[in-house]
């Protein structure tokens, strides 16, 4: 994905023990690792939640991002953190658009999208959504079950809107 797209940015959000080779195409400057691992809730053995430290980090890591080439978003399966970063990361850098559309697209995109909702609940409170991104999130429901290796393509403003307007 980050040759086929010329992607020169990546966040990775994958549980500490699981390895990965970074693209070469990628500086190691501008990728992202954050170790957690895909759960909701805290506590929960010795898995490691998302944290707001995380969410921080891909909403500060966002806005730095050129948006000359595009963001590569990587999880182990595609299907959850991925995606929820994705959405906060849409957000964070296009903060004017509208939730709901906003996961409409990422549906279109990915009919496998299951945002993890911890993720998703903690953006929405550090990006000041007021509930509106967890309620779009809840509304388009789980996705299509699947094995995992789901990549997609999903932009983070509407199609046909550029970032000068």
């Amino acid at each position: 994905m980050a040759v086929r797209h010329k992607c020169r940015e990546m966040v990775s959000l994958v549980a500490k023990e699981q390895a990965f080779h970074r693209p070469g195409v990628i500086d190691a400057s501008r990728h992202v690792l954050l170790s957690m691992n895909d759960i909701a809730f805290a506590g929960t053995g010795g898995l490691v939640a998302p944290a707001d430290e995380h969410v921080s980090e891909i909403i500060s890591f966002a806005r730095t991002w050129d948006r000359n080439s595009p963001l590569l978003v990587h999880c182990w399966m595609g299907v959850s953190r991925s995606p929820a970063a994705a959405l906060v990361a849409a957000l964070a850098v296009e903060p004017d658009q509208d939730d709901g559309a906003l996961v409409q697209r990422l549906r279109a995109a990915s009919p496998y999208a299951t945002p993890n909702t911890r993720i998703v609940e903690i953006g929405d409170r550090l990006l000041s959504r007021q509930g509106k991104l967890v309620a779009a999130v809840k509304a388009i429901g789980r996705g299509k079950d699947t094995d995992g290796d789901v990549p997609f393509v999903f932009s983070p403003v509407p199609e046909g809107v550029t970032d000068d307007g």
